[in-house]
């Protein structure tokens, strides 16, 4: 995961991750092995695509968010490569090969990362790494293709998603390549043909017909994504309105959350403030609504009132990622550094710390004049977004800091110590 942050754009957006997250574990959660921890991500990346790893690590695309009509369409790719991994289709990929060392498997990773930029690159670099069995292990057999199909969709009808949604999603994916230049990525690892769609609509009838209504969260991440691929307000912004009057008199939650957010990407704060005021009334306990409306209130001068409304979120929900991310940036606006790092390490009582949270605690021990602290924490910042080497030199300025006690000096050497050792295991491979 750190190799990938250091080569493509990972969604550090909670909203969305923890959405995602989610969807992910909702799924898991029928699966017939329990045993194994996934964790689901977002790829900042306008193409059509999501892969899996080793490990349960399952990449989404912010182009395969924005494509899916319904939940259960997003619902349906998730599942199928959360089937590749229970399945273990990966791990049998690498023990059919004679060269399954760590190396190749870093390797292999790699071109996967590259191939979520750029496909062209990503098939020369694992060519380069595998020479002439990167087929054989990057892209999954008609088999593998065919049981994560099954399993997959008896996950999607275990959850109550609709099992029909990844026959639907075959189709516009099959039908989205007769029309563009370069077809959806996603075709190129998991080829969809008209025998494999017949095989998704003949296990759809087996299995009945399931109605699963979109969660307004779902629609909200949506719209986000929308809104963060798409730069262009205004185009945005009729597409948003005309969707909204389709829709009349029963506007979509997403749609009024997306015209809300490119209002306020406009700087048009005030009205922004009025969509995001409206939501809140109507659904007072959404967590997401509460940090967009206090967001739009400091970007629009009103630090006092955006402080007080993630004040009384964060005493409810102290937990809450998103709500701490958001308090802490307040926080550091606003020259409270002190009540910024109290506020993180709460958070820590009940989780791990995340990259840009590392960052945030950066900030706060340097404004408060805890420059060896700051440091050490903004290495850990760059260690999780695979720069080593940043990482290892922040590490050294904090250990040449004078002031220094002997317990803090000595945590700072233990943890240089142990990048150094992983830098100099990379170098060997």
């Amino acid at each position: 995961m750190r190799y990938l942050r250091a080569n493509v754009e990972i969604v550090e957006d909670p909203e969305i991750d923890d959405y995602v997250q989610a969807l992910g574990y909702e799924l898991v959660s029928s699966a017939d092995r329990q045993d194994l921890a996934f964790t689901f991500f977002v790829v900042k990346d306008p193409a059509i695509n999501a892969f899996a790893a080793p490990g349960g690590w399952v990449g989404l695309n912010t182009g395969l968010i924005a494509i899916a009509d319904s939940e259960s369409e997003l619902a349906s790719v998730v599942a199928h490569e959360v089937s590749h991994v229970t399945q273990r289709h990966i791990a049998r990929s690498i023990q059919r090969g004679e060269r399954s060392s760590v190396a190749v498997l870093v390797g292999m990773l790699a071109a996967i990362a590259i191939g979520t930029q750029d496909s062209e690159a990503g098939r020369a670099a694992a060519a380069a790494v595998l020479g002439n069995q990167v087929q054989d292990r990057l892209d999954f057999s008609r088999a593998y293709e065919n049981e994560a199909d099954r399993v997959g969709m008896q996950l999607l009808y275990n959850a109550g998603f609709d099992p029909a949604a990844m026959a639907v999603f075959f189709e516009k994916l099959q039908g989205s390549s007769r029309y563009y230049r370069r077809p959806p990525e996603y075709l190129s690892t998991h080829p969809v043909t008209s025998a494999r769609i017949a095989e998704a609509r003949n296990r759809v009838a087996q299995l009945g017909f399931r109605q699963h209504a979109d969660s307004d969260r779902f629609r909200m991440v949506r719209a986000k994504v929308r809104v963060m691929m798409d730069p262009d307000n205004e185009r945005l912004l009729g597409e948003f309105q005309e969707e909204l009057q389709r829709n009349a008199p029963n506007p979509s939650l997403g749609v009024r959350y997306g015209i809300a957010l490119v209002k306020a990407r406009m700087g048009r704060f005030g009205e922004a403030r009025k969509e995001l005021e409206a939501l809140v009334k109507e659904r007072p306990n959404d967590t997401a609504l509460q940090v967009a409306l206090a967001d739009v209130a400091r970007r629009d001068g009103q630090e006092s009132k955006a402080l007080s409304m993630l004040s009384d979120a964060w005493l409810l929900l102290p937990d809450s990622r998103l709500v701490t991310r958001a308090y802490v940036n307040a926080l550091l606006a606003t020259k409270q550094p002190k009540e910024a790092l109290r506020v993180l390490e709460e958070y820590q009582r009940f989780t791990a710390l995340d990259t840009e949270m590392f960052r945030q605690r950066a900030e706060a021990l340097e404004a408060l004049g805890r420059t060896a602290e700051s440091q050490a924490a903004l290495a850990e910042h760059f260690y999780r977004r695979g720069e080593l080497d940043r990482a290892i030199h922040q590490l050294t300025l904090a250990a040449q800091q004078p002031n220094n006690d002997f317990y803090r000096g000595s945590r700072i050497e233990a943890r240089l110590e142990q990048m150094r050792d992983e830098q100099a295991a990379l170098a060997r491979r």
